[in-house]
């Protein structure tokens, strides 16, 4: 998997086509139907995964401290139907967490998960905080990972 981590003004129109493509077919097409630009995109870092041909098949954004949440937070979490089972989402979270942790050294990371992927979060060192909530109509929980 190529990785590339950029800011929404270095996105370019391609990798920005791409990224909501790919956003649209996971998170409208086969979660129901929300508005996927919120506004946030602009200041957040987007890592974008693709796979020797060029095709897109994994993406996060990270959104910088004190936008969403105090901390710096991941969201927009997806790898493509093709992929998933084969640890991609595994690799892509580890490369949005180190980001994190390199540019806001000692900082938590709190994500807003959904429900049935609070184990899979987890594994990867995030801890359930407060009650589960809709989003989107969807279940949700706020997880926290706590600084290294």
């Amino acid at each position: 998997m190529n990785w590339l981590w950029l800011r929404f003004p270095d996105l370019g129109v391609d990798n920005l086509y791409d990224a909501l493509a790919l956003r649209c077919r996971v998170f409208v097409l086969e979660q129901g139907a929300y508005l996927d630009p919120d506004g946030i995109d602009r200041v957040s870092w987007h890592l974008l995964g693709r796979d020797d041909t060029g095709e897109l098949q994994a993406y996060l954004r990270v959104v910088d401290p004190g936008v969403k949440y105090a901390e710096p937070s991941i969201g927009r979490v997806i790898t493509s139907a093709e992929c998933r089972g084969s640890g991609l989402g595994r690799t892509l979270m580890a490369e949005g967490i180190e980001r994190c942790e390199a540019a806001w050294p000692g900082r938590g990371i709190r994500i807003s998960a959904q429900a049935h992927l609070a184990r899979f979060y987890g594994s990867l060192g995030f801890e359930l905080i407060g009650e589960p909530y809709l989003e989107d109509n969807i279940p949700h929980v706020e997880m926290l990972k706590g600084p290294r």
